[in-house]
């Protein structure tokens, strides 16, 4: 499978139309349809369901799309890594973060002292949960990621980063627990709660509710604290959510409430493990530990 091919398949996927794909790739229509069937042949299945104005995607044709956006990120950016072979270090740093109080605090004093040391660097950022960041860091998309704790951290090498998020509750500022200093794990036992949707949290929220976990009313999971916020305002129910990621949304209707007693979890620095990087990731690491130790 090559990689010219590749970005004729993403192409055509992206318009949609094998004459508007063939123009913007400066091929012909026959070429690129041969291009196209010879893939099909190629991986054994059907791609591309061909209609008279348009063209559909197959299951196979959607898994091929993501798999071929990743590879086609990934040599561009390994293109750029080899191009950094100079004492002057350019290129760019790859970084992804959660919704977390070391993502907002720490991340831009990272870069602003590394941006000091080394101007030419430029800096790709993406906001995510914590899986999309592992993910990317797996597909090699990101050198690095800022995740919160739990995580599962077998795969990566990592650094704990010193903030620590503490975990609560929005609730609209309207509703009878508004008026409380914090919440104990009765307090959450006769309102509706929007809880994460990863379960690696889940379980660190139950752990700390004890057995008012079995008397929860859960109606709705969400990814992004961006998500769920205005169901706090609108007083649907509470959203549990760290200090921190609720820090980057912070909304006048809504206030956060922690939880009693304190449930605290860190945050990490994490890289893939057991790979060859590149002098400009090798620089930025040493940055961080500098950083860490001063």
């Amino acid at each position: 499978m090559e990689i010219r091919t590749l970005y004729s398949f993403l192409c055509a996927a992206r318009e949609g139309n094998i004459t508007k794909a063939a123009e913007k790739l400066h091929l012909s229509q026959p070429a690129l349809s041969r291009q196209l069937a010879a893939l099909e042949d190629e991986v054994g299945t059907l791609l591309l369901i061909r209609g008279k104005r348009h063209l559909q995607l197959t299951e196979a044709g959607m898994l091929l799309r993501r798999r071929a956006e990743e590879i086609l990120a990934l040599v561009d950016k390994t293109e750029k890594e080899l191009l950094d072979q100079s004492e002057s270090l350019s290129g760019t740093l790859s970084i992804g973060a959660a919704e977390c109080e070391a993502a907002r605090v720490l991340l831009p004093q990272l870069v602003k002292r590394f941006h000091q040391l080394h101007p030419q660097v430029t800096y790709a950022f993406t906001s995510g949960t914590a899986d999309l960041i592992r993910d990317r860091i797996d597909s090699g998309l990101l050198d690095f990621g800022i995740l919160m704790e739990p995580v599962d951290l077998e795969r990566y090498d990592f650094v704990r980063l010193p903030f620590f998020e503490e975990w609560g509750a929005l609730v609209s500022v309207h509703a009878p627990l508004a008026q409380k200093g914090s919440l104990r794990p009765r307090d959450l036992e006769s309102i509706p709660l929007i809880y994460s949707g990863r379960t690696i949290v889940q379980n660190e929220i139950n752990s700390w509710l004890q057995d008012s976990a079995d008397r929860l009313t859960i109606l709705a999971t969400y990814d992004l604290i961006s998500n769920a916020v205005s169901f706090a305002a609108d007083d649907l129910g509470a959203v549990i959510v760290s200090r921190g990621a609720y820090g980057t949304h912070q909304d006048e209707r809504v206030r956060f409430l922690p939880f009693a007693p304190t449930l605290r979890t860190g945050t990490v620095l994490v890289w893939k493990k057991h790979q060859l990087f590149s002098p400009l990731f090798n620089r930025f690491l040493e940055q961080v530990y500098h950083y860490l130790d001063a």
